[in-house]
C-alpha cells in the first residue's frame, strides 16, 4: 500500500475518533476530498519543478499517533529550550500535547492547543472565523494537512495586549514508530495594537524516518505586530514541509523568520495576503546545509492595497552536495499603488557538489510603484581570505568569519537577543569553528 492509499484508508477511522463540531467536520472532508483528487504533486507542476518527493513519500509512515508520551525524557529535551529567557511554551511530543512540559495561559489571552479549540463551545466564535480561511486550497499538503488536523497551537491574543514573553512552539518525535508522520496546526490571531513574538521548532530526539507538515495560519489585525522565527535543524532523517498563510490589516507589521540547517528534506511555503493599506511584510531566510541536505523555499506576497511595503531577503550557503531552491513571487494588484516591494535573494556555493535553483517573479498590474528583485550565485573571495590569513587569522576561521558575514544581514533581524546567540552558535556548529568573538 502506498501512502496515498494509506491516507485514505486512515482518514476515516481518523474522523471518527476526532472531537469537533460539524463545521471542522466539513472543512476536513472537503480538504480531503481536494487531496485524493489532486494527490501528491509530483515534478510536472510547475511549483514542484525542482523539487522530488520520490525519496521522502517512499516510507510506511504511521500516520494516526498514538496519545501516550510517557516516555520521553526531559533530560533529552531540555537543550532545545531556550533557557535564557522565560517563555510561555507549548510542547508536543509525537503529535500529542504534553502539559508537563508545557506552560500555556488564558491569563487576558489563550496560548494553548487546537484540539481544545476545535472541540470546546467556548473557542467556536474565534475557529469558525478563522479557521483554513486563509489556507491556499491549490497546495495539496495544505489540503492534507487540513484534512487531518487535530492537534497544534492556538493563540488568540485580544486587543492592546503586548505578550510580555516569547512563545514556543516545539514539536518533539521521540522514535518511538520507526516511521511516523505528524501533520499539527497551529492558529495564531492577534488583536489590534497587540505583539506577540513566536519560535517555532520541530526536532527529532532519535533518529527515525518522520515526515512533518505542518501548517500555520497568521491573522494580524491593526497595528498588530508579529516576529515570527522558525528554527529547522533536525535529524538528517527528518523531512519538514512547512506551509505558512498570514493575512494582514491595516498598518500591522509582520515578520517571518526562517533558519534552515538541518533535516535531510525541507520544504517551505509562506505566503503574506495584505488586505489594507500601510501594512509592511518582513520575508526573511537563511539556509546553511551540506550532506546531501535539500531545501526549498517557496514564496508569495500579494499586495492588494495602496501604500504597503514588502521586504525579502534569503541568503543561502550549500556545501558539499546539497541542493538549494529558492521560488519567490511578488503581485501587485491594480489597486495597489505607491507599493515599495524589494526581494533579494544571495546564494553561495561552498563545493563543487552543491547546486541552487533560484527563479525571483514580478507580476506588477500597477503603475506608480517600487519594485525590486535581484539573485546571485557566487563563492566565497579568495582575495579576501588572503587578506584575513595576512592579519593571523587562520584559514577555517577566516573562511567561518567570511561566511558569517554573509549571513548577518539576515541574523541581525532577529529581535530575541538570546534567540540570536542560539542561532549563532548553531551557526558555529556547522562552521565547525569558534565565533564567540565579536562579530
Amino acid at each position: 500500500m502506498d501512502l496515498k492509499e494509506k491516507l485514505i484508508s486512515s482518514f476515516l477511522a481518523f474522523e471518527n475518533t476526532s472531537a469537533a463540531d460539524a463545521g471542522i467536520h466539513q472543512i476536513r472532508t472537503a480538504a480531503f476530498h481536494d487531496f485524493e483528487q489532486k494527490g501528491f504533486p509530483t515534478r510536472k507542476d510547475e511549483e514542484w519543478k525542482y523539487t522530488s518527493l520520490k525519496e521522502v513519500l517512499n516510507h510506511d509512515y504511521q500516520i494516526l499517533t498514538k496519545n501516550n508520551t510517557s516516555d520521553i525524557d526531559l533530560n533529552d529535551v531540555r537543550k532545545y529550550f531556550i533557557h535564557e529567557i522565560d517563555t510561555y511554551k507549548l510542547i508536543f511530543v509525537n503529535g500529542v500535547y504534553n502539559s508537563l512540559l508545557s506552560s500555556a495561559t488564558h491569563d487576558g489571552m489563550d496560548i494553548c492547543v487546537m484540539s481544545s479549540a476545535i472541540s470546546k463551545p467556548k473557542y467556536k466564535m474565534v475557529v469558525d472565523y478563522y479557521f483554513n480561511k486563509i489556507v491556499n486550497k491549490n497546495l495539496h499538503f495544505a489540503n492534507l494537512n487540513t484534512s487531518f488536523t487535530k492537534e497544534g497551537a492556538f493563540i488568540n491574543i485580544p486587543k492592546n495586549v503586548v505578550v510580555s514573553k516569547p512563545i514556543e512552539i516545539i514539536y518533539f518525535n521521540t522514535g518511538e514508530d520507526a516511521e511516523l508522520m505528524l501533520q499539527p496546526r497551529n492558529l495564531v490571531v492577534v488583536g489590534e495594537n497587540s505583539h506577540v513574538q513566536i519560535i517555532e521548532r520541530h526536532q527529532s530526539v532519535k533518529e527515525n524516518s518522520v515526515l512533518t507538515n505542518t501548517l500555520t495560519e497568521i491573522f494580524a489585525h491593526k497595528r498588530a505586530i508579529v516576529d515570527f522565527y522558525k528554527i529547522q535543524n533536525d535529524l538528517d532523517s527528518a523531512s519538514l514541509i512547512d506551509n505558512t498563510f498570514v493575512s494582514q490589516q491595516k498598518e500591522s507589521i509582520v515578520s517571518i523568520n526562517t533558519f534552515s540547517f538541518g533535516g535531510k528534506f525541507t520544504r517551505n511555503n509562506l505566503e503574506f495576503y495584505q488586505e489594507d493599506e500601510r501594512i509592511t511584510s518582513n520575508l526573511n531566510g537563511f539556509s546553511l546545509i551540506g550532506k546531501d541536505q535539500f531545501v526549498d523555499h517557496h514564496t508569495l506576497v500579494h499586495h492588494k492595497k495602496p501604500n504597503c511595503e514588502s521586504h525579502e531577503m534569503y541568503k543561502g550557503m550549500f556545501f558539499e552536495n546539497s541542493t538549494g531552491v529558492f521560488n519567490g513571487k511578488i503581485i501587485v494588484d491594480r489597486e495597489a499603488q505607491k507599493t515599495n516591494a524589494f526581494q533579494q535573494n544571495n546564494n553561495m556555493l561552498i563545493d563543487d557538489g552543491a547546486s541552487i535553483n533560484t527563479k525571483p517573479q514580478l507580476e506588477i498590474f500597477a503603475d506608480d510603484v517600487k519594485c525590486s528583485h535581484g539573485c546571485t550565485i557566487g563563492q566565497l573571495d579568495e582575495k579576501a581570505i588572503f587578506y584575513l590569513r595576512s592579519r593571523g587569522i587562520p584559514e577555517k576561521e577566516a573562511k567561518a568569519l567570511m561566511l558569517y558575514a554573509f549571513g548577518n544581514d539576515v541574523i541581525e533581524k532577529i529581535k530575541i537577543p538570546e534567540l540570536k546567540e542560539r542561532i549563532t552558535r548553531i551557526i558555529a556548529k556547522k562552521l565547525n569553528v569558534d565565533l564567540s568573538l565579536e562579530v
